[in-house]
């Protein structure tokens, strides 16, 4: 999803598509994200799905704007909840 992703993000910030300066530090964020979501939270995104890839997007540049920091923006919060209800759980017992 990482590769679906990144060129996404990258669009998002502004950052030319031939420049791979930043691509290491965008990757981990993505990753990063990828990796909370499924051991933190039971989530695992279906890199198939468009939603899901454009929540994985905005919430990369909300990282990557904020440096790791700040709060959630309610549209981020909405839509991660909205994952939880409709099924994106990968553990529906917790």
């Amino acid at each position: 999803m990482t590769d679906k992703a990144l060129p996404l993000v990258k669009a998002n910030l502004g950052i030319s598509p031939g420049t791979t300066i930043r691509d290491s530090y965008l990757k981990a964020i993505i990753n990063g994200i990828l990796s909370e979501l499924k051991n933190e939270q039971g989530l695992t995104l279906d890199q198939e799905d468009a939603a899901h890839l454009i929540f994985l997007v905005d919430f990369a540049v909300f990282r990557y704007n904020n440096h790791g920091g700040g709060d959630m923006p309610r549209h981020l919060k909405w839509r991660l909840n909205n994952l939880f209800i409709n099924g994106g759980r990968t553990d529906k017992n917790v």
